[in-house]
């Protein structure tokens, strides 16, 4: 239901920022020019201080979940593997984020454990409780602790970002979406740079 009530949102987003010229046919969800985030402030496997700042010249792949999810978020992280595997030499361009909603048991360690097995290169970020709670709502992700037997699991919105080189929100994947169709989607959010940067080349 609440995934629903987003993607929703997401859609009825005004699209200003295409309104002077024909929109690329994305198979994702538009979202230029909305407010979703713009950033976080949470700590890598090292216990380092990061935002989304610092992966400004890179292509973001933006995901929340937990390590235990069974399998909405391995699902998605073997995307994103895909994804990058597809874009070939442009894959070097993308960096994939991974934020747990579940910091109380998703320890620096285990998200780094976690991240490997999947690409070594991407990165595992978790905050305190309030730190958590705080990025989701900027971002505009449900979450919740489900009773599980003994313990518990998480519910949790399943929408995966893509983030430009220069910090902007751009696209909203949902889950059902093919690693085909989300890096046929970066193709076209990379290639703008790529005109730029060879009519600069032409005219230096």
């Amino acid at each position: 239901m609440h995934r629903r009530t987003l993607l929703a949102a997401l859609a009825a987003l005004p699209l200003a920022a295409h309104a002077a010229r024909a929109a690329p046919a994305y198979t994702g969800i538009d979202i230029t020019g909305s407010s979703i985030g713009p950033d976080f402030r949470l700590s890598d496997s090292s216990g380092k201080s990061v935002s989304l700042r610092d992966y400004r010249g890179k292509y973001v792949l933006l995901f929340f979940g937990f390590t235990q999810c069974p399998d909405v978020c391995p699902t998605a992280l073997s995307r994103a593997v895909e994804i990058k595997r597809l874009l070939g030499a442009d894959g070097d361009q993308l960096q994939v984020l991974f934020i747990t909603v579940d910091p109380e048991r998703d320890t620096a360690a285990l998200l780094a454990e976690y991240m490997r097995a999947f690409d070594p290169r991407f990165v595992g970020l978790r905050g305190d409780a309030r730190q958590t709670a705080q990025a989701a709502k900027d971002f505009k992700i449900f979450y919740r602790k489900v009773p599980s037997g003994s313990s518990y699991t998480m519910d949790h919105t399943a929408i995966t970002y893509a983030i430009d080189a220069a910090g902007k929100i751009r696209l909203a994947f949902k889950h059902e979406q093919t690693a085909q169709q989300c890096a046929a989607d970066l193709k076209l959010l990379m290639q703008p740079a790529k005109s730029t940067s060879f009519l600069k080349g032409l005219f230096q």
